[in-house]
């Protein structure tokens, strides 16, 4: 009998790939299900973007391997894009990597940095794939919480009072997933200041900027933010382009150079045409980003109503194409109480309890349905 390596023992199937698969399960008997669970958008990338692509193909060279490093042009499309939109100046030769996804530079970079037994601060709640990257590599996860009370940013003078003698990365994600917290420039440098503090690497996870932020930072427009800090992005929520795979990470040139000795052994570069895609979407207008989220806006405030009608309270100012809200009090099993709603009402929402512990007595409900489902969902309460 052929075993498995002792890392698989370490980790979960992921919630959304064994949850989808039961809800396309209720789909094929029939139920007419709404799904409000996962973050992949309805809406697509512009002509523009979709062009590019067509006409890319057809180029010489397009279907041959590409550079690990991805097109020139590509990470000078980044480097504007981040010094346009960001403030900050990068170089495109040697401080920016695209990736296939921000979600495999979650993976490159744990490789990079982490050896057996060190530990790694995670939020909880947050994304759960920072836990199953770390325990893939064989590092411990530190988790660190994060409470509504402080507007879901971390205590740096309760974390400085822990050991963290064997710290090496530390996650964080603004704006905040899954509560659409925001952070301030001001939040920013104490979490740098911490991490120099500490010889920690901090990671930023920032793919929800501009959906309904009118005010988006990069944790590298702080002053000698690149001493520290690697900042991971992506195409996929900005620009509708999820299922094309496209994300970067930014740092200093020795941090992109560490994540590039792994990815160099684990892929052989982005396909010519998606890269030549990401660049139209990074030269896109802002008139873009204005009509993006005008439609995300006339969704929130459908969600807010399901919200009420749920009984939940929410923070309007919070960003990002989810809305989080808190179960009325008599409620106290947030997957239980999904669960009642899948079956009952034929609507699925994700539980905040597989973002961590701390999202228990929460809900997250996904922008990415359409007006007319959103108001069908009221309608069934």
């Amino acid at each position: 009998m052929i075993r498995t390596a002792d890392r698989l023992h370490t980790v979960e199937e992921y919630y959304f790939s064994k949850k989808l698969r039961e809800v396309r399960g209720l789909i094929a008997e029939g139920r007419p299900i709404i799904n409000m669970g996962i973050g992949s958008p309805d809406l697509v990338p512009s002509k523009e973007i979709v062009e590019s692509i067509q006409q890319a193909v057809l180029e010489p060279g397009a279907h041959q391997y590409q550079s690990y490093q991805g097109l020139p042009a590509l990470r000078e499309a980044i480097a504007d894009f981040y010094a346009n939109r960001f403030g900050v100046e990068s170089d495109p030769l040697s401080e920016i990597l695209p990736l296939m996804g921000s979600k495999e530079g979650i993976m490159h970079i744990s490789m990079a940095f982490l050896n057996p037994g060190d530990e790694v601060l995670i939020p909880n709640p947050g994304y759960p794939t920072y836990t199953s990257v770390t325990k893939l590599v064989g590092a411990t996860p530190k988790y660190y919480n994060l409470r509504e009370a402080n507007d879901w940013f971390p205590d740096l003078e309760a974390l400085q009072e822990l050991d963290l003698n064997k710290v090496k990365l530390m996650w964080v994600s603004y704006p905040h997933m899954p509560t659409g917290a925001v952070a301030t420039k001001t939040q920013f440098k104490a979490l740098i200041a911490f991490a120099k503090k500490n010889d920690i690497l901090l990671v930023n996870d920032n793919p929800y900027s501009f959906v309904l932020n009118d005010t988006p930072l990069s944790m590298l427009a702080v002053e000698g933010a690149k001493e520290v800090v690697l900042e991971l992005n992506s195409l996929s929520k900005t620009f509708n382009m999820a299922g094309w795979r496209v994300g970067m990470v930014l740092g200093s040139a020795e941090h992109i150079n560490a994540v590039l000795k792994v990815k160099s052994n684990m892929d052989s570069g982005m396909f010519y045409g998606i890269q030549k895609g990401a660049i139209a979407a990074l030269k896109s207008p802002q008139t873009w980003f204005d009509e993006l989220n005008k439609t995300y806006r006339s969704r929130r405030r459908l969600i807010f109503e399901l919200a009420d009608r749920l009984q939940c309270t929410y923070d309007k100012q919070a960003v990002g194409m989810f809305v989080w809200a808190k179960l009325p009090p008599e409620i106290n099993a947030a997957e239980k109480f999904i669960d009642e709603l899948l079956y009952d009402k034929n609507v699925f929402i994700t539980p905040g309890t597989i973002f961590g512990s701390n999202g228990e007595g929460y809900i997250r409900f996904s922008l990415c349905v359409t007006e007319e489902k959103i108001q069908e969902a009221i309608n069934r309460f």
